[in-house]
Order: C-alpha cells, then sequence, then structure tokens
C-alpha cells in the first residue's frame, strides 16, 4: 500500500487536502483548511509553470499570449477540479458517510470509529484519482476546450 501512495504522490499532484479531509475527524479544522491552502498553491504553481513552458514553446511567434492564456487557465481550472475541489469532496463525503454508519451500526468507541473514517479516507484515495482525472478531461473537453480549440483555428 505504501508503494501505491507512493508512486501516486510522484506521478500526480498535491494530495494535501485530500489527506486534511481524510483526517477531518482527528484535527483541527484549521489543519483541514492548511492542506487546502497547500494544494492551491501546487495548483497555481503548475499552472505558472505550464505557462512559462508555452511561452518559451511559442517563442516570438503570433498568438504566443494566448497559447499562453490557454496553457495557464486549462491547466489551472483542470487541476483546480480534478486535484482539490472533485476529491476534497468525494473524500470529505466518504468520511463523512463512513463515520455515521459506523456510528449507527457498530458500537465501535468514537476515537476508533475516527481513526477507521480515517484509513477509509485515506484508503479511497487510489481508487478515485483516474475517474476523476478522465472525468475532468470531458468536461473540459466539451466546454472550455472547444472555445480554446476555435480560437487557435482563428490566429
Amino acid at each position: 500500500m505504501a508503494q501505491i501512495y507512493s508512486s501516486i504522490l510522484v506521478s500526480h499532484d498535491s494530495y494535501a487536502n485530500e489527506v486534511g479531509e481524510a483526517f477531518r475527524a482527528l484535527v483541527p479544522k484549521s489543519f483541514v483548511w492548511g492542506s487546502y491552502a497547500v494544494a492551491t498553491v501546487y495548483v497555481t504553481a503548475d499552472a505558472v509553470d505550464k505557462g512559462k513552458k508555452a511561452a518559451v514553446a511559442h517563442g516570438d511567434n503570433p498568438g504566443k499570449t494566448t497559447r499562453v492564456a490557454v496553457a495557464v487557465v486549462d491547466t489551472f481550472v483542470w487541476q483546480a477540479l480534478a486535484s482539490v475541489i472533485i476529491p476534497g469532496f468525494t473524500i470529505n463525503r466518504v468520511c463523512a458517510a463512513s463515520l455515521h454508519l459506523l456510528g449507527k451500526t457498530t458500537k465501535l468507541p468514537l476515537p476508533v470509529r475516527k481513526w477507521t473514517t480515517t484509513a477509509i479516507g485515506l484508503s479511497t484515495i487510489p481508487f478515485i484519482i483516474s475517474p476523476i482525472d478522465r472525468g475532468v478531461d470531458y468536461l473540459l473537453d466539451a466546454s472550455i476546450r472547444k472555445v480554446y480549440n476555435e480560437e487557435e483555428k482563428h490566429e
């Protein structure tokens, strides 16, 4: 399991907010909000990085500003949805449902239920990544990426 998490953390993006959400039952809310701050910094840094790479790739060619803007916006929107908003909400709901169900169906003490909820949340992360990524790709391809493609045709 540790190998799965290490490969996910290296190959994908910041999972700070998902981890924060998984630990929500055990830690102060400020920790959870701090995890979102870390994830947001990652998303912003990745968007800036993609913009810089697009600027270098397009040199002084016409349409450079548009291509850089598209790279930044597309990366920021994709990362915000796929790395922060959707997975954070998903882990939050999985953990809330787990804590509720454990309270209704078991006689486990509250600390055990909270740690179990955290374990469930953490173990859910590897399974939600790919479907969320594919879903966000589909969503962007069906919406704002159509606008980007139209702009490139008119350049």
